[in-house]
């Protein structure tokens, strides 16, 4: 008489795809953990970048009571004792004429500022305007810069200063608002928009992977 043959079965067993799906999950979780980190890491650096250029300002202000950019004697201020001449002088207006944006060649006060707050050794940077460097960049790379408010604010944010910011997506952008201001992308004293071929268009719908200017009244 022949003994049965065992026929094994292939396959895994209902314990076994459940063991697989839950490290699976853990691994997906990690993964979505890890990028929430991350993006967290920047908001936080964004959020410094703001943060930064007010302490900038308010420290050029009491050091040499006047308006970085705007200052008409900033190369008596900051210039070395007998060097020529480093930086340019503003007109002492009261405000920092210019846009946030532009250019390095412009010779508006916006663009003086840099100078005027490296020189003075309260921020890093290149004091060279011609220098392809000169320009400065927020912590992901989009530019950054400062003018005075009033009605021809960018995105009609209100304050005597607006810092701008710019290549943030949307993602980013919430998370940003809610740190420095009330969370709402359309209003308050942060706000963000689009930049097209003038100045930046004020957007209350935000996309995560569009990238937006943020501006922060202060």
């Amino acid at each position: 008489m022949k003994a049965k043959s065992t026929i094994r079965q292939t396959g895994f067993t209902l314990v076994e795809i459940a063991v697989v799906l839950v490290i699976i999950g853990l691994l997906i979780g990690g993964v979505l953990k890890g990028q929430e980190l991350i993006n967290s890491a920047k908001v936080k650096n964004l959020a410094q970048d703001f943060r930064n250029i007010q302490t900038i300002l308010y420290a050029y202000q009491d050091k040499f009571r006047a308006l970085p950019g705007d200052d008409a004697s900033a190369v008596n201020h900051v210039c070395p004792s007998g060097a020529p001449a480093c930086v340019n002088n503003g007109d002492a207006s009261g405000t920092i004429d210019g846009n946030w944006d532009a250019a390095a060649t412009a010779g508006v006060e916006s663009i003086y500022f840099w100078q005027h707050v490296r020189f003075a050794n309260l921020a890093t940077g290149s004091t060279d305007i011609t220098d392809p460097n000169f320009l400065p960049l927020n912590s992901i790379g989009g530019r950054i810069g400062v003018q005075s408010g009033g009605a021809a604010a960018p995105l009609g944010v209100s304050g005597s200063y607006v810092i701008c910011s710019a290549g943030i997506p949307g993602k980013l952008i919430r998370q940003l608002d809610g740190t420095l201001d009330d969370g709402d992308t359309s209003a308050g004293s942060m706000r963000a928009g689009i930049t097209t071929a003038g100045p930046a268009v004020s957007t209350a719908s935000l996309d995560d992977g569009t990238v937006y200017v943020a501006c922060l009244g202060f």
